[in-house]
């Protein structure tokens, strides 16, 4: 028979339901100094069960710096899907348990210890995971709730901005990306669907966006947050596939030959993030890649041949290229004049010769195919009047700025503009930097 459990109580893990507890055995155990060991392997076994339970919403705060309910959903329903499995190996450690109460001989008790050690390795595997969720939502309930959901309502209208944008209707892509912040110098993101190594290599149910702590601290850099959400527009737009073939087939069809396309074709996901990033935010998205991207001549010059993305040398003047395409060529001018003024002297990096040599007639290509060129993915349309960015919309940013800086309701802005408005009041010394971070996050936060 199998051992009876009772439930444990709300302190303990909450709303648990339909867990083993404590022990009662059927018979008395043979030998007292055994049985009261045996019992609390089923006991712990159970209670590990019990202890990684479901999320609620409300635990994580109730405003709207919360985890919505569709995030919370996602997590969840990972959690269960290997609940049950843990479910099946508790179910059959209590079976051992109460074999082992009745008829404890070596036999039989080495059952109880092969099958608990079964079930704990599967109590690790979750509770990796419950332990990522944990730490993911928990944020939410810091000083830096605020910061993070400002960063998801900007992700979210990157995406709203580009699915109605789209010449054909696309299945609406949930939950939206959610923003935590992690000690690093990089930000990253993580796509919906891919498999992630801090989940045991399940697929992740979420776009994740991470972001460092010093990127936080100064929004003006957050044109990060552009870049990290294209890469997972790439993907769920269905152009994984579509913008690499058609780099190396423009590049190769152009004669630069089959070595220089392949390497322009392996830093397409880099490259279409820039661009997009680019014609989500405007102008000053180029100023946020070059605080990145600008470093010591060693960095900057060296070629990595296995690396996926651009040498930071040509990387920036692919963005140089298309700020000029949409129409900010004294922007892109004094952007390149200060870039050449930085690194003037690229034959002394370790690039390939013929990369650098056709690099004046490579990166126009390559701007031009991502983001002027149509794809049946986007409903024939090109990335560029998907995303569309004009001297309009930075007159918008512009404007944006001096109310930002002052403290004012900066209106109807998009909040994605607001990155460059932080960044343009910087800039022209509208206000102090801390005064800039401290709006920029109570503007995003309230809506």
């Amino acid at each position: 028979m199998l051992l009876e459990l009772e439930q444990p109580t709300s302190a303990d893990f909450e709303d648990e339901s339909n867990l083993v507890s404590e022990a009662r055995p059927t018979q008395r155990p043979t030998a007292f100094s055994l049985g009261p060991w045996v019992k609390a392997q089923g006991i712990n076994v159970a209670r590990h069960l019990a202890a990684l339970r479901p999320f609620r919403r409300d635990e994580f705060s109730t405003g709207a710096s919360a985890p919505t309910e569709a995030h919370i959903r996602a997590a969840n329903g990972l959690i269960a899907m290997l609940r049950r499995r843990l479910h099946a190996r508790t179910k059959a450690t209590l079976s051992a348990v109460d074999a082992a109460l009745r008829s404890p001989t070596t036999a039989v008790l080495q059952a109880v210890v092969g099958r608990k050690e079964a079930a704990h390795r599967k109590v690790q595997a979750i509770e990796q995971i419950w332990d990522f969720y944990f730490e993911l939502f928990g944020q939410r309930q810091s000083r830096f709730g605020d910061w993070l959901l400002s960063c998801d309502r900007i992700a979210l209208d990157c995406y709203q901005y580009t699915f109605m944008g789209l010449g054909k209707a696309k299945s609406i892509p949930s939950p939206p990306p959610f923003a935590y912040m992690r000690t690093g110098f990089s930000p990253a993101t993580y796509r919906r669907g891919i498999p992630l190594r801090r989940l045991g290599r399940r697929l992740n149910p979420f776009p994740l966006v991470q972001l460092p702590y010093h990127r936080l601290v100064n929004p003006w850099t957050l044109g990060a947050i552009l870049h990290e959400v294209s890469h997972n527009l790439h993907n769920e737009l269905g152009l994984a596939v579509a913008v690499p073939r058609a780099i190396a087939r423009r590049l190769t069809r152009e004669g630069l030959g089959e070595h220089v396309a392949s390497i322009w074709t392996r830093w397409n996901r880099e490259t279409f993030a820039d661009m997009s990033g680019l014609l989500l935010g405007g102008p000053c998205v180029v100023a946020s890649l070059m605080d990145v991207v600008a470093r010591g001549l060693r960095t900057v010059y060296t070629y990595s041949p296995t690396g996926p993305h651009p040498t930071p040398y040509l990387r920036t003047f692919l963005s140089i290229e298309l700020l000029r395409r949409m129409g900010f060529s004294t922007d892109a001018d004094k952007y390149q004049s200060t870039w050449r003024r930085l690194y003037p002297d690229p034959q002394r990096g370790t690039f390939p010769r013929a990369l650098l040599a056709s690099a004046p007639r490579a990166i126009p290509l390559v701007v031009d195919t991502i983001c002027y060129q149509p794809f049946a993915e986007l409903g024939d349309k090109s990335l560029s009047q998907v995303i569309r960015f004009a001297p309009k919309e930075q007159e918008i940013i512009e404007e944006a700025a001096t109310r930002l800086a002052s403290g004012i309701d900066p209106g109807v802005v998009p909040e994605r503009f607001l990155i460059g408005a932080a960044r343009v009041a910087l800039d022209r010394k509208h206000a102090r930097p801390g005064a800039i971070t401290t709006n920029f996050y109570k503007e995003l936060s309230r809506r």
